[in-house]
């Protein structure tokens, strides 16, 4: 059984290349199953979709990268060739040990990160709930989860990290002389928006907002700072009000537009806008950039931030390499056990098949009225005929070379002490 694993990241590929391969999490079901079709035979994957990465993970008989390769092209409507200069391809002992990587956040833009392992626990959960996830990459998971729990509780991978929302609030800081006075807008009401919301309500801004499609869900997170919730249908008649707005969402389309930030500004008079774009998708048009009194950032734009204490954190990295390392040598190891199933399967096969033999022949001799000590005698005495005909025979027909051979084998199976 061979993995591999081919995939892009913040690092290999540009924002707009990488938007174009996300998988929303209510399709990846569907989308496995597909990715399963196009193998010519049965194999195990799972795909990983976060706003810095998507991967694909797969376990088969038989390593099938250009197959997988043409799957993502067609999915994202790439040329190949595009895709393959963003793209990294990785097998064996390589596929396990940056999956060991970036479960222990040390692929991740934000070195040691927590939140990549939540998102492959959940990557991992819909591959099994589909039925695409098979004992190999199980394994391989379960294996990074324990070696990612090792990282963090033994090396100091975690200190000195600075999120993506710590990023955001530090940039605003650039932006604003005083973030008390400003007013905040949320858009989206999820996981990445409750840490924003949570870092920026720590610095008490005039007023916090959160629109979302559900404004119950908007209202229920905006209420544990004090502030309130709107519906998304309202954001182009209240979007002047606000002086910062962080948006992460799932929408596949931008929410926010040119024309309805250049409509913000001239009801502003001018007044700056601080703008970040956590969503792959992007959630607002690249083209508001450009605009005089916008600050646009998006996830890319915040790798100089975030990599702000990454020096105190490389003693760390030595650490934590030597712990993926020993993981990566036991999953190969057991991998390479695994190979080995089907011959000790077949072996206890046909040991099986010995001994049911002499057991039908040991009751037909007890029927006949057999004492039992002749029976016991005859039945081992078969078995051990049955156990070393093979041996005996190699040692008695194969050639000198062969001979040696089998004289090796049987000294180190049956005469070693």
């Amino acid at each position: 059984m061979d993995v591999w694993t081919l995939g892009l990241n913040h690092r290999s590929a540009p924002l707009d290349l990488r938007e174009r391969f996300v998988f929303a999490s209510e399709r990846l079901g569907d989308t496995l199953h597909g990715l399963r079709r196009t193998f010519e035979s049965h194999k195990e994957v799972a795909i990983l979709s976060t706003c810095n990465r998507t991967e694909i993970y797969c376990a088969g008989d038989q390593v099938q990268l250009p197959q997988t390769l043409s799957w993502l092209a067609e999915a994202g409507r790439t040329q190949l060739d595009t895709l393959k200069k963003h793209t990294y391809w990785l097998q064996a002992d390589a596929s396990a040990r940056h999956t060991f990587r970036v479960a222990s956040g040390l692929d991740s833009m934000v070195l040691g990160e927590p939140q990549i392992l939540g998102q492959l626990k959940e990557a991992v959960r819909i591959a099994g709930d589909a039925g695409s996830l098979g004992s190999t990459l199980n394994q391989l998971f379960q294996r990074s989860f324990s070696v990612a729990k090792e990282v963090r509780s033994s090396t100091e991978i975690g200190a000195h990290s600075i999120s993506m929302a710590a990023a955001a609030v530090r940039l605003a800081g650039r932006i604003f002389e005083n973030l008390k006075d400003t007013h905040v807008l949320f858009v989206g009401a999820g996981e990445m928006i409750e840490l924003c919301a949570a870092h920026f309500a720590a610095k008490s801004p005039a007023s916090l907002t959160i629109a979302n499609r559900s404004v119950d869900k908007a209202q229920g997170l905006a209420g544990q700072y004090g502030g309130s919730g709107i519906a998304l249908a309202d954001l182009p008649t209240r979007l002047h009000e606000f002086d910062i707005v962080i948006s992460c969402t799932a929408s596949t389309l931008p929410l926010i537009g040119l024309g309805a930030v250049k409509s913000a500004l001239q009801v502003r008079r001018r007044r700056p806008m601080f703008m970040v774009d956590l969503a792959v998708p992007r959630d607002i048009e690249p083209e508001v950039k450009a605009l005089t009194d916008v600050y646009l950032y998006t996830v890319d734009d915040l790798a100089e931030v975030v990599t702000n204490g990454q020096t105190q954190r490389q003693a760390a990295v030595s650490d934590a390499e030597l712990i993926i390392d020993s993981g990566v040598q036991k999953f190969m190891a057991w991998l390479d056990h695994r190979s080995h199933v089907p011959m000790i399967q077949q072996l206890n096969m046909k040991a099986e098949s010995w001994r049911q033999a002499e057991l039908v022949r040991a009751r037909r001799q007890l029927e006949k009225g057999q004492d039992i000590d002749s029976i016991l005698e005859s039945v081992t005495l078969g078995l051990m005929k049955k156990m070393l005909n093979g041996p005996l025979r190699e040692l008695g027909q194969a050639d000198a070379p062969g001979r040696e051979q089998a004289k090796a084998a049987v000294e180190h199976f049956f005469l070693k002490p």
